[in-house]
């Protein structure tokens, strides 16, 4: 056997391992949280009072306008300056979720503001007031069009949680640096932590299109009645 064929296959649990127990909930938890996050900053751009608007408007704007990696170290480099300390994990969570919220709040907004407004008075001549009219008429539809846009950034999050190795989070492509600073292969090693994230990236790719051929028959067979 060819020693780089060895040296991926001794690798290949160390990264893998790495991608079960930090990778991956990493992006979830992370995800979550922005989404949540998200929702909320796109409904205080819809609704909320202009006081608030401004401040969200300007959290968005300072995430979107910025590098990922940049707001990774003045989190985890930056905020022990003003007393503010955090563990790696912790750190990495928290600028991935700010980032993924400020991205798709903008999205949420987007396939809210794009539903016809016939569809609001329609529920308000039903007597629903505005959250009703949201939960019940609103955000059913909203979802099927925001679906491949989130989809796809929880995709790219998936891949940018690599960035958490600067922070010394112990991801995929930690591992690999760590196995690469003793076994003097860096290029192996790397290639071998790329695959992985094709992999995963392959395998919520084919979920995507699932979930959308799914969506897309609920809303045929729902518009055909």
């Amino acid at each position: 056997m060819p020693a780089w064929l060895h040296l991926m296959g001794e690798s290949l649990w160390p990264l893998l391992y790495a991608g079960l127990v930090f990778t991956v909930p990493l992006t979830l938890v992370s995800f979550a949280i922005g989404i949540a996050l998200a929702f909320i900053v796109a409904l205080i751009r819809l609704f909320g009072p202009n006081w608030s608007v401004a401040i969200v408007r300007f959290y968005v704007w300072l995430f979107r306008g910025s590098p990922l990696l940049v707001q990774l170290f003045v989190i985890f480099y930056g905020l022990p300056n003003v007393g503010i300390v955090l563990d790696p994990l912790t750190a990495a969570i928290i600028g991935f979720s700010l980032n993924v919220g400020a991205y798709n709040s903008e999205v949420i907004r987007g396939v809210i503001e794009s539903i016809p407004k016939g569809q609001w008075e329609a529920a308000y001549s039903m007597g629903m007031t505005r959250a009703q009219a949201l939960r019940r008429a609103i955000l059913p539809q909203a979802a099927r069009v925001a679906l491949p846009p989130l989809s796809n950034s929880f995709i790219a999050l998936v891949k940018d949680t690599s960035l958490a190795a600067v922070l010394t989070v112990p991801e995929i492509f930690q591992a690999a640096q760590r196995i690469a600073s003793v076994t003097y292969e860096p290029l192996i090693l790397y290639t071998e932590a790329a695959l992985i994230y094709l992999v995963f990236s392959s395998v919520l790719s084919s979920a995507q299109v699932r979930l959308e051929r799914r969506f897309g028959r609920h809303a045929l067979f729902t518009s055909g009645n």
